[in-house]
C-alpha cells in the first residue's frame, strides 16, 4: 500500500462552499486508512481561475487527482482507489 496525500482547499470560495466542514475528514480518514494517508489544509489549489469553476467548489486534491464538489464519500472513495489499486 502506498501513502496518499489529501489536500483540502481552504480558500475563500472552497471554504464557503463546504471546504470548512471537510477539515473533519482528517480524523476519519486517518482512522480508516491509518498511516497510509496524510491530510493537509491548503490556502488555495489554484483551480478557481475560471468563473465556471466556482460552482464546482469545494476542491480536494487526492494525490494528483482533483475532486470537485468534494464531500466525504467522494474523497474517501478516491483515497481508497489510490491506496489499494
Amino acid at each position: 500500500m502506498k501513502k496518499v496525500k489529501v489536500q483540502i482547499c481552504l480558500g475563500t470560495t472552497c471554504f464557503v462552499m463546504g471546504g470548512g466542514t471537510l477539515q473533519s475528514l482528517s480524523e476519519e480518514l486517518k482512522r480508516r486508512f491509518a498511516e497510509n494517508v496524510e491530510v493537509v489544509g491548503v490556502t488555495c489549489l489554484g483551480v478557481c481561475n475560471e468563473k465556471s469553476s466556482f460552482s464546482k467548489a469545494p476542491f480536494v486534491k487526492v494525490g494528483d487527482v482533483l475532486v470537485n464538489e468534494a464531500d466525504f464519500d467522494k474523497v474517501a472513495t478516491e483515497v481508497e482507489k489510490q491506496i489499494f489499486f
